[in-house]
């Protein structure tokens, strides 16, 4: 259990440390193009990503999915989740090469899809840790994991001390901010996306972009989980 301990406090020292200047720069450059955007639009888009998520939250497709009852020990939990990171991924990549390769049309439409997948995993994820994704505050939860992974420096180190007092946090939250949400998700993903889009390179870049992707979250759920299981059993 040591060993366990020790990789997740080394993983939250290496994914809280200061992003490239690359990174930081873009993220400056995101948030100054983000103010001239009208609020207006702010509030269509964000509706829109809101209404996307709820219903893939809300979706048939997992409504029969079985929480796990009699919790695995740790390494058990830890193979599942890299089960079915491995299928999502898989999904993921070529769902990325498909859309990727269809150029400017197929690959708006990469962004709800991918999203989809983003989702499910993170709900088998809570699944295989014993709670149930159909209560609202899992909901939440899985919500906080995907801003983890999705996030600049600044929110990400918000989002991992609510992940690291749950408990507490959860009494407090009523909703999402869903503004910053989507401006976060957004502004994360917006230059592969956007290479993704171009004629000849965009199967390849959509392939790559979404394996990457898909690969980041299962590592910020793995550890996100990893902490309430530690919170549990203290």
């Amino acid at each position: 259990m040591n060993r366990e301990k020790e990789e997740l406090e080394a993983w939250k020292r290496k994914y809280t440390r200061k992003s490239s200047v690359f990174q930081r720069f873009s993220k400056q450059a995101q948030t100054k193009v983000n103010g001239w955007i009208p609020e207006k639009a702010h509030k269509i888009v964000t509706e829109s990503i809101k209404k996307m998520v709820e219903a893939t939250l809300k979706g048939s497709e997992w409504v029969s999915l079985q929480t796990i009852t009699v919790k695995p020990n740790l390494d058990e939990r830890d193979a599942l989740m890299k089960e079915r990171m491995e299928f999502y991924r898989k999904a993921a990549t070529i769902e990325g090469a498909g859309t990727g390769a269809g150029g400017i049309f197929l690959g708006l439409a990469d962004f709800p899809l991918l999203l989809s997948i983003k989702m499910k995993f993170l709900s088998e994820c809570a699944a295989i840790h014993g709670y149930d994704p159909r209560q609202y505050e899992e909901r939440l939860f899985l919500l906080h994991v995907f801003q983890l992974a999705y996030s600049s420096d600044s929110h990400k180190r918000d989002v991992l001390r609510v992940i690291e007092n749950w408990e507490e946090e959860k009494e407090k939250l009523k909703d999402l901010d869903w503004k910053t949400f989507q401006q976060e998700y957004r502004d994360y993903i917006d230059f592969v996306k956007m290479l993704q889009l171009i004629p000849g390179v965009g199967a390849v870049v959509g392939a790559y972009a979404n394996y990457q992707l898909l690969d980041q979250l299962g590592e910020v759920a793995k550890f996100a989980y990893r902490i309430r299981y530690f919170h549990e059993i203290e």
